[in-house]
């Protein structure tokens, strides 16, 4: 199989910041482009940085090229300041990128979401996950959707959410408990996900939407 092309967005993130040396490993990627709002001096070998403005399409539709898309972006109300300011990262901002990304020829596009992620759930931060889900169901990649919706994500983050220590040792010492149909709650390491994350891009399963969640999620991360 030739060397394929790939866009990450969210490389600055928990997520985003572990995929990205699995990506710059990986023999399946010849390229790599970081779609970034700030310079992350991450450039190098085959990554590549470009400054977008995310709320600009222009900014970036020259850049889009690509055969896989990889999303972590993800913020929270507090650090977003309003609704309306999270729906543009969580939702408008993936939504714009993988509509351009499809017109010029991508096949597939992978994002991680959240359990519990439904557009009709009447908790906000669940509803958006699920809209962002239903718009990107809408634009048929040829390999495919890949969704993963972890619950907690562990790990070292540059700064610190209220109350995320207690609730992240909690989830790391009672991982255990969690099994069967209780697997989709489980915490899962940063690491873990991405690795799962690559793991469903290099899957063909085809057209459609693909989503992993508990067990089989934490059998792709294995």
């Amino acid at each position: 199989m030739n060397p394929r092309s790939a866009i990450l967005l969210g490389a600055s993130g928990l997520v985003g910041g572990c995929l990205l040396p699995l990506l710059a490993a990986s023999p399946a990627y010849a390229a790599v482009t970081l779609l970034t709002r700030r310079p992350l001096g991450l450039e190098g070998g085959k990554m590549r940085e470009v400054i977008v403005d995310l709320d600009r399409p222009e900014s970036f539709r020259d850049h889009v090229r690509v055969d896989d898309v990889f999303c972590c972006l993800g913020t929270t109300i507090k650090k977003a300041g309003s609704q309306v300011a999270f729906r543009k990262v969580d939702l408008e901002a993936p939504v714009a990128v993988a509509r351009a990304a499809r017109e010029r020829g991508a096949e597939q596009f992978v994002i991680v979401t959240a359990v519990g992620a439904d557009p009709k759930s009447s908790v906000f931060y669940s509803r958006v996950k699920g809209e962002v889900e239903a718009r990107l169901s809408e634009l048929d990649f040829p390999r495919g959707l890949k969704i993963l919706r972890p619950s907690m994500i562990l790990g070292a983050r540059a700064e610190r959410r209220p109350a995320e220590r207690f609730f992240m040792a909690m989830m790391g010492a009672t991982r255990a408990g969690f099994v069967g149909p209780l697997a989709r709650y489980r915490a899962i390491e940063a690491t873990a996900l991405a690795r799962a994350m690559l793991q469903a891009a290099s899957q063909n399963a085809g057209p459609g939407v693909h989503a992993y969640e508990g067990e089989r999620l934490f059998a792709m991360a294995a």
